[in-house]
Order: C-alpha cells, then sequence, then structure tokens
C-alpha cells in the first residue's frame, strides 16, 4: 500500500460516523497499520445508546477452547469515550478487564489501542500464540477475544467489523463480507469464535460433503503453499466424512494456517481452526504432521459444537470456568482424530497401536495418574489443572478408546462411540446444550446402565484403565512390562518426570543412581555428551548404548534444587530389555477376537 493511501485510511477511521445516523448494532473498525503502530491495534467503537447497565467496557478474561487465563486488559493502552460530537467524556478502568464509562448514555465512540500478545511480554499466563494476536509487516492474526470488547450486557447483542489493511493482503476467515466490507458476528462469542488471517496468503477450497471448505496459507519464506497443502489433507477430510456418515455437520468450514520460525499447535473453532507451525519443507513426514493435528481440530465440528454444555453455551468471558466434560470436548475428539484415520485405511493398526503406547506412556509418566478427568476438566482454568491439562489428550483418548470397546461389546458390536456421538449430535445440536450437571446419568440412560459405573471408574474416578481386559476381547495384547528377550546396558529401571518447559527430572532413581547419590526430584541435564530435552526424553538411543560396556561408568549431569550443575558417575548394569506400555496384536487370537475386532475397526 502506498503511504497516501494508507494516510488517507488511517484518517476516515478516525473522523466520528455519527453526524447522519445512529447504530442499530456495534460497528467495530480495527486498523493494522504496520508500519505506524507496531504490534497494536486501533479500535474504534461506534455503538448505539447506552444506559447506565452498559457502564462498563468489558475485556475477555479468558475465551472457549483456551482453558487459560488472559486477561485481555493487560493489553489495552489510551482508553477513551467520545460523545456523537466526537467529544472526550470520562472513563476509569476499574479492574484489570474492566473500565467504566463516566457518562454512558451520552457516549457513541470507544476508541483504544490494544498491543498484540504475540510481542508483549507480561509477568504471568502468557496467551497461547494460537489463542492470541500478531501483527507483522505481511501478515496479521486477530482472535476476537485479543482485539474486541463489550459493553456489559451486551455480549449477546449483534455486531459488525471493518478491517483496515494494507489493500495487497488477502482475508482468510469463515466470517462472509457485505457489499460495504463489514463482516457481521450474530454475538460477540460469534466474534470470539471466528478468527481471521491476514495478509500475504495462499489460498484454496474443495468440497467435502455439503460442506464447502477453504485452506488459508501464511508461509514466512514460502515453503508451504495452500493448494499441496490441503492436498496433503483430503485423504483425512474423506475419512472425517465416512466417519461422520456422509454429509457433515456444518455448511462451511475454514483452516488458518500460519507457518513461520514459532510453532505453539492449534486451537478449534466452531467453524473454523488455527494452526501456529514451525515452517519446513511439506514432506511426507510433516505433512502427516499437519494432518494429525488438523484431524483433531476438524472433528470439534461435532464436539463441542454440537455436543456442550450450557458452561459453553453461554460462556463466562469475565470469570473462568471449568466444565467437567473437557474429557468430551478433547479427549473424545482426540480419539476420534486417530480412529477415523485407522478406520479410513490412513495408517495401519501398528501405528495406531503406538499412539496408544504414547499415550499410555505419557499418562503415566508424565502426569498424576491419580488426578481424574472431572477435576481436570473443572480445575483447567487454574495453575493447577494447567499443570495437568496435557493429560486431557492422551488419558482422555485412551479413556474414550475403552469406552468405545466397552459400548460395543455391550451392544454385540452394533453400537459404539462414534454412533452414540453421532446420536447425541443430532439430539442436541449447536443452540441445544448438554446438562453440565446430569450428563453422565443421560448418557447412560441413552446407552447402558454398564456405563454409568465405567464414568464412575474412569471418568470422575481414577481407577486404572482396564487395557489388558478391554482390548484383549479384539486380539490385542496389552502388556505394562513386555521382556523382549534382548540384553541392554544402561542404568536399570528408572522413572522420569518430564515438565511442559522441556525439563526432566529424575522420579525414581534406579539402583545404580541411587548408589551414585542420585535422589528423586533431581534434574537431569546430560547423559554423556548428550543434553536432555524436551519430555518425551527416555534415554540414551539403544545404538548409543550398545557400544557401552556393563560396569564402566558413565557421566550424568545433574541439578539439585537451585544448587549449581554437577556431574555424578554411574555405573552401568546389564539386563533385560523389557518394553514399557505394550501394545500388539495377538497372534494367538481366537476367530471370536478376530471377528469383533473387524467389527472394532469398521465405520457400522
Amino acid at each position: 500500500m502506498k503511504l497516501a493511501a494508507l494516510f488517507s485510511l488511517l484518517l476516515a477511521a478516525a473522523a466520528p460516523a455519527y453526524a447522519s445516523r445512529a447504530p442499530r448494532e456495534l460497528t467495530y473498525t480495527v486498523t493494522m497499520d504496520p508500519t505506524a503502530a507496531a504490534h497494536q491495534f486501533q479500535v474504534r467503537l461506534e455503538v448505539p445508546k447506552l444506559s447506565k447497565a452498559q457502564a462498563v467496557y468489558q475485556f475477555a478474561a479468558t475465551a472457549p477452547g483456551t482453558y487459560q487465563v488472559m486477561d485481555m486488559g493487560r493489553y489495552v493502552r489510551d482508553f477513551a469515550a467520545f460523545d456523537a460530537k466526537g467529544k472526550p467524556l470520562g472513563s476509569k478502568q476499574l479492574s484489570t478487564n474492566q473500565w467504566e464509562l463516566a457518562e454512558p448514555e451520552k457516549t457513541r465512540e470507544i476508541r483504544y489501542t490494544i498491543a498484540e500478545t504475540w510481542a508483549t511480554p507480561v509477568p504471568e499466563h502468557n496467551v497461547y500464540l494460537m489463542c492470541g494476536s500478531s501483527l507483522e509487516a505481511d501478515h496479521a492474526l486477530v482472535n476476537g477475544q485479543t482485539v474486541l470488547g463489550y459493553p456489559q450486557g451486551w455480549q449477546a447483542k449483534s455486531l459488525r467489523l471493518k478491517l483496515n489493511y494494507p489493500s495487497a493482503w488477502q482475508v482468510g476467515t469463515v466470517l462472509e463480507a457485505d457489499k460495504q466490507g463489514y463482516y457481521h458476528a450474530k454475538s460477540y462469542d460469534q466474534a470470539v469464535d471466528s478468527p481471521i488471517l491476514l495478509g500475504n496468503l495462499t489460498s484454496t477450497t474443495t468440497k467435502v460433503g455439503n460442506a464447502d471448505v477453504a485452506l488459508y496459507c501464511y508461509s514466512a519464506k514460502g515453503q508451504v503453499q495452500a493448494q499441496p497443502l490441503l492436498g496433503s489433507m483430503q485423504k483425512m477430510l474423506g475419512a472425517a466424512q465416512a466417519f461422520l456418515g456422509g454429509d457433515l455437520p456444518v455448511k462451511r468450514y475454514a483452516f488458518l494456517y500460519l507457518f513461520s520460525d514459532k510453532g505453539a499447535g492449534a486451537w478449534e473453532h466452531s467453524y473454523s481452526s488455527e494452526y501456529i507451525m514451525r515452517e519446513g519443507a511439506l514432506t511426507p513426514e510433516f505433512g502427516q504432521n499437519v494432518v494429525d493435528i488438523a484431524a483433531h481440530e476438524f472433528f470439534h465440528i461435532v464436539t463441542p459444537l454440537n455436543i456442550h454444555s450450557e458452561v459453553v453455551e453461554h460462556f463466562n468471558f469475565v470469570q473462568p470456568t471449568g466444565s467437567e466434560h473437557l474429557w468430551l470436548y478433547e479427549g473424545v475428539t482426540e480419539w476420534a482424530a486417530h480412529m477415523m484415520q485407522l478406520r479410513g485405511g490412513l495408517v495401519p493398526l501398528p501405528d495406531y497401536l503406538s499412539v496408544l503406547h504414547d499415550e499410555e506412556q505419557t499418562d503415566r509418566a508424565g502426569y498424576d495418574s491419580t488426578y481424574t478427568l472431572s477435576r481436570l476438566g473443572l480445575k483447567s482454568f487454574t495453575d493447577e489443572g494447567q499443570r495437568q491439562y496435557g493429560n486431557i489428550y492422551q488419558r482422555g483418548a485412551l479413556t474414550a478408546t475403552m469406552l468405545d470397546l466397552r459400548l460395543l461389546e455391550l451392544s454385540h458390536g452394533t453400537r459404539g462411540l462414534r454412533d452414540v456421538l453421532l446420536q447425541l449430535a443430532k439430539k442436541y445440536g449447536p443452540d441445544h446444550p448438554i446438562s453440565e450437571q446430569n450428563f453422565f446419568q443421560d448418557f447412560t440412560a441413552l446407552t447402558y446402565p454398564e456405563i454409568g459405573d465405567f464414568f464412575k471408574r474412569y471418568v470422575q474416578g481414577a481407577e486404572p484403565l482396564p487395557l489388558q481386559q478391554y482390548l484383549g476381547r479384539v486380539g490385542i495384547r496389552y502388556e505394562a512390562e513386555h521382556p523382549t528377550g534382548h540384553q541392554l546396558t544402561g542404568f536399570g529401571s528408572v522413572a522420569y518426570d518430564r515438565h511442559e518447559d522441556g525439563s526432566v527430572f529424575i522420579k525414581q532413581p534406579s539402583p545404580a543412581m541411587q548408589a551414585a547419590g542420585i535422589l528423586p526430584g533431581d534434574e537431569l541435564l546430560a547423559v554423556g555428551d548428550e543434553p536432555v530435552v524436551g519430555p518425551a526424553y527416555a534415554g540414551l538411543s539403544k545404538s548409543r548404548m550398545a557400544v557401552r560396556t556393563p560396569g564402566t561408568n558413565l557421566g550424568l549431569r545433574i541439578r539439585r534444587g537451585t544448587a549449581a550443575p554437577k556431574e555424578v558417575q554411574v555405573k552401568l548394569t546389564s539386563g533385560e530389555e523389557i518394553q514399557r506400555y505394550y501394545f500388539a496384536p495377538d497372534p494367538a487370537a481366537t476367530p471370536e477376537q478376530l471377528a469383533a475386532r473387524a467389527t472394532w475397526l469398521r465405520n457400522l
């Protein structure tokens, strides 16, 4: 965009717009100028006549699907209110996320600057990148709750949104613009539920059943383009369509991808999803990683879009409130993301069993296995819940796997979890929430009495999942410890505690480590000359350990508390290799087990 054109655009955005009319709905104008106000959005809000009940302007403390405290008021700068003639009116900040208008009845315009979350440091509760906002020279990411607020009491009021941005940019969103360029949302909730990616994008579209699906892609170095990326996803989308029985429960959907030097993950929405991923060449491995993540986010068109409780339906942007049924929204969705690919023939059974292995290993070694899924959901917005949050994708998915097998058993192979989900989606849909308090009973009444016991033991309680029993019915072997018959050199049996920041602590040292003075809680920094990094660390590779000699020493670099790191020599031992959390097809499966497996592996 030329400088002169940009300057005139900003002047137009700043001019009062009330000489001829009063707006009937909230009208936001968001100006993105990557040159004049780096990393900040200029927001102008035209409001209908307010009453004293709307004297407080509210910014979001959180947002649906983030399960974190956001406190967007921390990013607000220069908040001001004006009357119909542009005369300044008073206002004051009441709390982190609230501003009080001195004269709400006279207020016709609110202006403020709000900093993007990516480049603005805060002392705690950093906003996840995929849930935040960013403004750069060639692109921007706008999530509604990071830019927009609302007069208190008007969360459900309709609004329209005008975006001012460089003319060369393309806009990617599921929202549709009218002839004047305004994007319309029926409520603040829908605006938050509809992220926007702008900039130098590539885009493409496809049809999945009855749904129009669009894909928008920003790639900093141009390594990922929309069309080949969608090509990597086509089989997954077809598998999702088959898994859902044909037509999709949405008419439009948008994938928004931002590839750069940062990787954070993805965030689901009712009719779109957004992804913040490290850029790389679109190899088959890279593409499969994209597909696995997209399969999870895409299935959210079932839950929570069509199956959600009142906590989600009437979302509280002021006070973060957890739902006990987070296991349903995220755990079941993670199960479906992998199961739809297995049943669709995209991945073979051994690869799916590897997923189960990883989920069980992470649940047992990385999180508190006594922390119930119900409690995790209710506490998800707290620091306590955040420490356990990642397990909703691990034990949550494993629990859904067991629930599916239990339903198939009780129905004699005629109805699994997929079928119950489709029945629930049809019964409730986007506009009729399930009961937060009574859903377990309602689900049980819809299925079998034994399912109530399942929920009490494995969702509301934290009993170990019956992996061996349930998987055995379909001819799959599970062993917590599986002797391989091979001799290995190593430290012996060690349990690690992996933290979300990538640090690794020794939860239970082996006898050889104890003899060297290592204690539970010591942080493991390096083994030999190999640094220890990442939450998936499981020791030196077999090839590195194979050249070691039992009885010799190997240095471990550890840190205890706040003391300086030190190196400890540990004597290596030799023992039989034990595979932990072993999943494999049983070669001795009976005809009955194989028949049950065939039923489990097909879309009923």
